[in-house]
């Protein structure tokens, strides 16, 4: 590791108070990158996520310390409705990494190398401006399979023009980085399949979670269901609200903790079942409170689609609820299902409302059972999934990559 502290850029859509996987994963792996005696700057857009829970910024920049991390914020077009129309979203996505490129053109200079994350694919602009104008080193972090996802959900045409110009941009621009970063072994594999990258520069770091912040108590639980994070399309959360219609149970109940863009038709369903008494929705919550939720809850959900386009996911609240001794009840194929397997930390279902209003009556009615779950759970994410690892990880790539 080089002597003197390196200067690195963290490029991000989201950065904390905007909530979701992407944001705590940055601040949280950008706070451990410091104590790693690197110098962080975060380079991200005004709060935005959730769309329609901020108010809109009109301020160019702004520039602040987050617990050693500095954060700049520059202008981008902030949507305020909680289900944005295409142009909207698109202003959003793009408005950001222009306005990086402007800033780089006067500051890339102060870095000695630069990490971006995405989704949004867009980001990756910034990322090959800076690899071919600055000549330095880049770090491509990939959460997700942003295009399939879109094609998926309806959002761009299956095979047509934009879902190949959008593949041959993302090639290009993952062929461009000195190392790709996944969040999952599948991801990997589908990157190099789908775009002939070299398997030796895609480096596999998962989410993770700060074991130290999501730690049990033991404190007495309610027979309370929880879940935690974005209310999107990829999230089979109308069985389970349905299924809350036919638990047993007397006094259980689902809390829907966070926002998004169908939050509206879940609260349709609760409706139309008279859910009112057994279904909540708190909308966002500060993220220091998520915790102590946990912590009183029963039951962790992580409902995934059934789809093989989401066979890489693990939604980052399911390695929270591990943290937090928390049964986790997961739907979806793929790595998800690797995960549960793995830890022995909960539950895989069907997305079927009657099928998991069976799995939450058995959990309900168990303790011993709720305990042994999390503590398997608990024990696999200490040991492999812990946010001061990764960052451990990450910043032996980042010094690997500068020193060759």
């Amino acid at each position: 590791m080089p002597d003197s502290q390196s200067q690195v850029l963290f490029v991000s859509q989201n950065y904390p108070p905007d909530r979701g996987g992407n944001a705590s994963r940055t601040s949280d792996t950008c706070k451990h990158l410091v104590e790693k005696e690197d110098e962080i700057t975060v380079l991200a857009p005004p709060p935005a996520f959730p769309h329609g829970e901020f108010t809109r910024s009109w301020t160019r920049k702004e520039t602040y310390t987050d617990e050693a991390v500095r954060v700049i914020r520059l202008w981008a077009w902030q949507p305020t409705d909680s289900d944005p129309s295409f142009l909207s979203r698109l202003a959003y996505y793009l408005t950001f990494p222009l306005h990086a490129l402007v800033w780089l053109l006067f500051n890339a200079r102060n870095y000695d190398a630069m990490i971006t994350s995405s989704p949004p694919i867009f980001i990756y602009i910034v990322g090959l401006f800076w690899k071919l104008l600055v000549k330095k080193p880049w770090i491509a972090d990939v959460r997700d399979l942003w295009i399939d996802a879109s094609v998926d959900l309806g959002f761009i045409s299956k095979n047509g023009s934009l879902e190949r110009a959008s593949r041959a941009y993302e090639g290009l621009m993952l062929r461009k980085a000195d190392r790709v970063s996944v969040t999952t072994t599948v991801l990997g594999e589908r990157l190099c399949d789908q775009y002939n990258l070299n398997s030796e520069g895609v480096v596999h770091l998962p989410n993770g979670v700060d074991t130290d912040v999501y730690e049990p108590t033991n404190s007495d639980t309610e027979p309370e269901i929880v879940y935690t994070g974005n209310v999107g399309y990829a999230q089979a959360l109308k069985p389970c609200v349905r299924a809350m219609s036919t638990v047993e149970h007397p006094n259980a109940r689902l809390t829907i903790v966070g926002d998004g863009d169908i939050r509206g038709e879940l609260e349709d369903v609760v409706d139309e079942e008279g859910l009112e008494d057994r279904v909540s929705f708190t909308g966002l919550v500060p993220r220091e409170e998520i915790p102590d939720i946990l912590d009183n809850a029963a039951v962790g959900i992580a409902p995934l689609e059934e789809d093989d386009t989401f066979e890489y996911a693990v939604p980052t609240k399911a390695y929270e609820y591990m943290s937090s001794e928390l049964p986790v009840v997961a739907t979806g194929v793929g790595e998800i299902e690797s995960l549960i397997d793995k830890s022995g930390g909960g539950v895989l279902a069907e997305a079927n409302s009657d099928k998991l209003a069976a799995v939450f009556d058995a959990l309900l009615a168990d303790e011993e059972k709720r305990e042994a779950l999390g503590k398997a759970g608990r024990n696999h994410v200490v040991e492999h999934c812990d946010r001061e690892v990764v960052a451990k990880e990450l910043s032996d790539v980042l010094h690997d990559v500068m020193e060759s």
